[in-house]
């Protein structure tokens, strides 16, 4: 059991490099990924929301009711700004209306699970990042379809019942299962070691996603890939300095910020991949655009992270520099 958990934290570790790993992989040799669709895909997203279910206690529950405020300017930045941004990046680098769906899905997602690792690792607040992430997907379901309708290409038909029934299926039901399993089974020391692998598995269930998408329409990216990698660059990185803006003007704590930039600006490019392939199969590069956002985003997370950390290694440096100064 050790041994699977040391592998487990390497690869929740090194998320974005496995994911670009599986990606290069599923695009040389597509077969290997070919099984990873329909259902299949549907089911192992599933288990990736039932794996953040079981992370869920009461306490991370109770924070929504106890900072309502932080989750209401959070969740408005991340509904609002996202999909705006999405939308207007589109108009702007006059994307097909295949890639525009596929960046506006992203977009109208809720916060992605990883956003919670990297906040964390940033020191940023981790309540708060579960928090918003839990809100944003309990609420995802009813804004996700609408958002999506109401910004997607005319000539797109958007069956919005549908993708809330999906959208419920692989993100509610499996998180309140999760949650429960947690509750009544959390005393018991095998569960408990059990618990510890679940993000190392997400990490593999989100590769095996990019990687099947790769191996189904990994061949038409060299046609787009460079304006698709642009525009959800653009979108990512506009996200992140906007959040990081918004925590500013709400006046929020250092922590706050990271976390707010961070959970803004990651998005569960997962989900988004998937509503893409199950709803939207005759427009392909959709499901590209939202595989390739799975892959950036876990990147440019762990490297905002990385600046975080770089920032206040500087500034604790700067002080014991003055702390020394002063001594001396």
């Amino acid at each position: 059991m050790n041994t699977i958990k040391k592998i487990s934290k390497f690869i929740s570790g090194q998320t974005s490099l496995f994911v670009i790993f599986v990606a290069i992989i599923a695009f040389i040799v597509p077969s290997l990924f070919s099984w990873v669709k329909g259902n299949t895909q549907t089911l192992i997203l599933g288990l990736i929301m039932l794996s953040m279910g079981m992370s869920l206690t009461k306490n991370d529950f109770k924070i929504l009711i106890e900072r309502p405020i932080d989750l209401l300017i959070g969740c408005l930045t991340q509904y609002t700004v996202m999909p705006l941004l999405a939308f207007g990046v589109s108009r702007l680098l006059n994307l097909s209306p295949e890639i525009t769906l596929g960046l506006i899905l992203v977009g109208c997602c809720p916060g992605g699970v990883s956003s919670n690792i990297m906040s964390y690792l940033c020191k940023g607040d981790v309540a708060f990042s579960v928090g918003m992430t839990t809100c944003s997907t309990l609420i995802s379901p009813i804004l996700t379809p609408i958002l999506v309708l109401m910004l997607a290409n005319k000539s797109i038909e958007v069956n919005a019942a549908s993708m809330f029934i999906s959208i419920l299926q692989i993100t509610i039901i499996p998180i309140i299962l999760g949650f429960t399993i947690n509750y009544y089974f959390s005393k018991y020391t095998l569960f408990t070691e059990v618990k510890t692998v679940m993000p190392g598995l997400s990490v593999i269930g989100l590769a095996l996603i990019v990687g099947g998408v790769i191996a189904a329409v990994g061949d038409q990216f060299f046609t787009s890939g460079l304006i698709i990698f642009l525009a959800i660059f653009i979108h990512n990185t506009t996200g992140y300095l906007v959040g990081y803006g918004v925590g500013l003007l709400a006046n929020m704590s250092q922590a706050k910020k990271r976390t707010i930039s961070i959970e803004v600006g990651m998005q569960n490019a997962g989900l988004a991949t998937n509503l893409a392939s199950a709803h939207f199969a005759a427009y392909p590069l959709a499901a590209v655009a939202a595989a390739v956002s799975c892959v950036w985003h876990s990147i440019s997370g762990t490297l905002l992270a990385g600046v975080y950390i770089q920032i206040d290694k500087s500034k604790e440096k700067k002080s014991n520099l003055n702390l020394e100064k002063e001594v001396g």
